[in-house]
């Protein structure tokens, strides 16, 4: 049997203790044992089924298995795994045996790709704005935007919570007689900011969709309705964030 060798930084992220990044200070602060020796080294490669890891002298539970899912979120419902006031959450509408958690947030009252997995390393990379990975959303506005407002949302450069917009791509779907369907795909994650936008720009947000995240597309899934990432799904996610076994 080959024994499968992951390095222990790596580890310590996919059984939560922390970020990938973190973990590998809590080694080398001497935290960290394999099999009672203190390991302070990066680049360490352990078998987390068969070696026994500590930090602060708790051994680690064995890593679960790594799941991804996609859900089609509706609205209403919150992008957390719990909520005091009982109100609906992503977790309830996906039926897997591992603990996952959201990758980032849509807003209550917007619908559409959740990505949930127990991959912390993962996740983080996926939300962090250095990696300015694609999310794209279907927008229905009241009114009809003017060529000029689409091309200053295009342009970027607003401020928002006292910090300029990136640019982004705006394109205009379609219209009918009292709204319109806007296309828009950003880099960047401000909270609320397709809907802060298109308020400075005049133009209420009536629906908000999220159809992709990176090459990852929601496709015909249902609203309520979630599925298994497919491995060739996830490898092409790593890749786009530049992340390596």
């Amino acid at each position: 049997m080959v024994e499968k060798l992951e390095r222990l930084q790596k580890v310590l992220a996919q059984a939560g203790v922390a970020s990938r990044r973190a973990s590998e200070l809590i080694i080398q602060q001497g935290r960290v044992t394999v099999n009672g020796e203190v390991v302070t080294q990066l680049g360490v490669k352990v078998d987390p089924q068969r070696e026994v890891i500590a930090v602060d002298g708790k051994p680690l539970i064995k890593p679960e298995k790594l799941v991804y899912v996609m859900l089609n979120k509706p609205r209403e419902v919150l992008s957390t795994v719990n909520d005091e006031n009982d109100r609906q959450t992503v977790i309830d509408f996906v039926n897997v045996e591992e603990r996952v958690y959201p990758v980032g947030r849509l807003d209550r009252q917007s619908e559409g790709l959740v990505l949930l997995t127990n991959d912390g390393d993962l996740a983080e990379k996926l939300t962090h704005p250095r990696y300015h990975l694609e999310k794209e959303y279907h927008v229905l506005v009241k009114g009809h935007p003017s060529a000029r407002a689409l091309e200053k949302w295009r342009q970027g450069g607003i401020e928002l919570e006292g910090h300029p917009l990136e640019p982004a791509i705006v394109e205009l779907i379609k219209r009918d007689q009292e709204d319109s369907w806007l296309r828009v795909v950003l880099t960047e994650g401000r909270k609320r900011q397709i809907r802060e936008v298109a308020k400075m720009l005049g133009h209420q947000v009536r629906r908000l969709e999220r159809v992709r995240i990176g090459t990852l597309k929601l496709g015909h899934l249902k609203s309520g309705d979630w599925r298994y990432l497919s491995y060739a799904e996830v490898q092409q996610l790593k890749y786009e964030i530049g992340q390596k076994e």
